[in-house]
C-alpha cells in the first residue's frame, strides 16, 4: 500500500512551498503516482486554500524569492562529503546543481574514511577565498560527532546535509531526510501485505542506521515478532530469518539487500513469495534480479534545499538557524508480496 493522500499532499504542499511554481507532470514523477491522483490532490488543495491551481502546474501561495546570484569572484562555495558514499553523491549533485544555477563556483573535497579527515580538509579549503560551506560529516560515531564541534565556528556560512547535528552543533543549519518516517513507510508496508514477522538488518555505522534502528523499535512495538541485527554480508541473516520464522525483512542499504535476495534464492526461499525484502536507500535497488521495494530519501533533494539555504544565509535572508526535514517515498517493485497463509 502506497502512502496515505495526506502524507502525499503534504508532501506536495512542501515541494511547492520551496519551488513555488512545479508541475503537475513533475510532482507525478517525484512520488511516483499517477498524473490523475495528483491532479486531484491539487484540485483538493487548491479547495481548502493551500495552494493556486493553473494550467498543468501548482502554485505556493506565497512567493519564493529566488537567492540573487553571487559573484563567483567573491569566492567559491566549499563542498565537502565522505569518498566512496554513493547515497551523498546525489546529494551532491543537487547542492551542486543548484548553485551552479545561482552563478557560485562549486569546489569539491572528498573525505577519506579516516576519522577525524574532514577538519584538515575544511581547514585547507578555508585559506582560499570561501563564501559558505556544504558538509556531509561521515560521524560513525556519536564520539566523532562530539569530535566535531569545532563545525559550529567555521567562519564561514555551513549548512549540514543528510545529518541532524546535536549537542554543541545543535544550532547549526541542516537539511536532512525524516528517516524515521522512512522506516514508517517501510514497516506499514509490510504489515499491510500482512506481515507480521519482521527482521530489521542495519548496520551501526552511521546516523541514519542509527535512526533507523530506534524507529523500526518503536514502530513495530506491537508485532508478532521483530528484531533488529546487524547487516550480515556473509549469509548469517538467511539462518536469523529462518530462526525468527521471519516472513519479511528491511535492510539497509540496497547491496546488503540485494545480497539478501541472491542468498534466500540460494537457500531455496522464494522472494518474494516467502519472504518479501525491502530496501532502504533506493540507490541500485532497482537493478537487481528481483527489482526491490524501497525506500528512497530524496537524497537530490536535500542537496538542492540545503544549497538554497546557504544561498539565503549568504544573501542575508536566513538570521536564526534552521532545520529542515524532507520526506521520503516508498517505490514498491516486485520484491515484496501480500502474505499468503498456507
Amino acid at each position: 500500500m502506497r502512502e496515505s493522500s495526506e502524507a502525499r499532499r503534504q508532501r506536495i504542499l512542501a515541494v511547492t512551498a520551496s519551488r513555488g511554481t512545479v508541475k503537475v507532470s513533475d510532482l507525478a514523477e517525484e512520488l511516483d503516482v499517477s498524473i490523475v491522483t495528483i491532479r486531484r490532490d491539487v484540485e483538493e488543495l487548491a479547495r481548502l486554500g493551500k495552494l493556486r491551481r493553473g494550467h498543468g502546474i501548482a502554485r505556493s501561495l506565497t512567493p519564493v524569492a529566488q537567492p540573487a546570484p553571487v559573484q563567483a569572484t567573491n569566492g567559491s562555495i566549499a563542498l565537502v562529503v565522505p569518498e566512496r558514499h554513493t547515497y551523498l553523491y546525489e546529494t551532491m549533485n543537487g547542492a551542486r546543481r543548484r548553485l551552479e544555477e545561482a552563478g557560485m563556483r562549486v569546489v569539491l573535497h572528498i573525505a577519506p574514511q579516516v576519522r577525524g579527515a574532514e577538519r584538515p580538509i575544511v581547514e585547507k579549503a578555508l585559506t582560499e577565498p570561501v563564501q559558505g560551506m556544504l558538509m556531509a560529516p561521515r560521524w560513525r560515531t556519536f564520539e566523532e560527532e562530539a569530535e566535531d564541534d569545532w563545525l559550529a565556528d567555521t567562519g564561514v556560512p555551513t549548512v549540514l546535509m543528510e545529518r541532524r547535528p546535536s549537542g554543541h552543533l545543535r544550532a547549526m543549519n541542516s537539511v536532512c531526510s525524516d528517516h524515521w518516517y522512512g522506516m514508517y513507510l517501510a514497516v506499514k508496508h509490510l504489515t499491510d501485505l500482512g506481515h507480521r514477522r519482521i527482521v530489521l538488518a542495519a548496520r551501526d555505522d552511521s546516523p541514519t542506521a542509527r535512526v533507523l534502528r530506534r524507529a523500526f523499535n518503536e514502530i513495530s512495538a506491537g508485532l508478532e515478532d521483530a528484531v533488529t541485527v546487524s547487516s550480515a554480508p556473509d549469509g548469517g541473516l538467511v539462518d536469523v530469518l529462518r530462526r525468527r520464522r521471519a516472513t519479511a525483512a528491511v535492510l539497509h542499504g540496497d547491496e546488503d539487500a540485494l545480497m539478501l535476495v541472491q542468498q534466500l534464492t540460494h537457500a531455496g526461499i522464494d522472494v518474494p513469495r516467502r519472504c518479501s525484502v525491502v530496501s532502504y536507500d533506493d540507490v541500485v535497488a532497482s537493478l537487481g534480479s528481483i527489482p526491490l521495494t524501497a525506500v528512497a530519501p530524496p537524497k537530490t533533494e536535500v542537496g538542492r534545499v540545503a544549497a538554497e539555504l546557504l544561498l539565503r544565509k549568504l544573501n542575508g535572508e536566513v538570521t536564526a538557524p534552521e532545520r529542515i526535514e524532507l520526506l521520503p517515498s516508498l517505490k514498491i517493485r516486485s520484491s515484496s508480496e501480500r502474505l499468503t497463509v498456507s
